[in-house]
């Protein structure tokens, strides 16, 4: 039998199913794709913690924050918001010692800065789960190849202004594109992925 040419990027894991590449370099990559990336999370803390995550990630491999992850949970209460917000300086510098995290001062204070502003979203009568959802696209990418996964759009342009004007930090449009992805706001899966329209936000195709 002719084995079948994936296109550019993909590959056939052992378990027969098609992922991107870097979805198959490790099992705690192939675990976080086939699990995680991309299904829907809804929730305030949730997204707070993705929001903090994909922050500290910039400059890194998400790889490395994945590694991370476990430790960072206990460094910062769960990302409780609440219980980041009430951090004060010796908590700062309880995380800067902390080598199981990823200690960069700016990225620590600007995550307890994301918690207090997601506190004050709360008094505006919102909340950060929403706020973030209300830059839901009209349609989502279809990438049929690496290159055509887009690292940015005009909803997380958007987003990003929105976020900095209430005070949020470390959220640029990139890494903002990067929590959309993550959350399930758009779907970048590779058209032939195993994964591809598997968040029911959008369709198959």
């Amino acid at each position: 039998m002719t084995e079948i040419t994936l296109p550019r990027g993909l590959v056939k894991g052992a378990d027969g199913l098609v992922r991107p590449a870097w979805a198959a370099a490790s099992d705690l990559l192939r675990a976080y794709y086939d699990d995680e990336w991309g299904l829907p999370v809804t929730d305030e803390r949730g997204v707070f913690e993705r929001l903090s995550l994909e922050a500290f990630q910039s400059g890194l491999s998400w790889a490395t924050v994945l590694r991370k992850r476990p430790a960072f949970r206990d460094a910062f209460a769960d990302f409780d918001p609440a219980r980041v917000a009430a951090f004060d300086d010796g908590d700062v510098a309880r995380l800067l010692a902390d080598a199981g995290i990823i200690r960069n001062r700016a990225k620590i204070l600007a995550t307890i800065d994301n918690a207090r502003a997601t506190l004050r979203l709360r008094e505006d009568g919102t909340d950060l789960a929403r706020l973030v959802w209300s830059f839901r696209p009209a349609a989502t990418p279809a990438p049929r190849t690496p290159d055509e996964v887009p690292s940015t759009s005009d909803e997380s342009i958007a987003l990003s202004r929105e976020l900095k004007r209430r005070g949020f930090r470390w959220v640029g449009p990139t890494t903002m594109f990067a929590l959309m992805e993550a959350i399930g706001i758009v779907d970048t899966h590779l058209v032939g992925s195993h994964r591809r329209g598997s968040s029911g936000v959008w369709p198959t195709a």
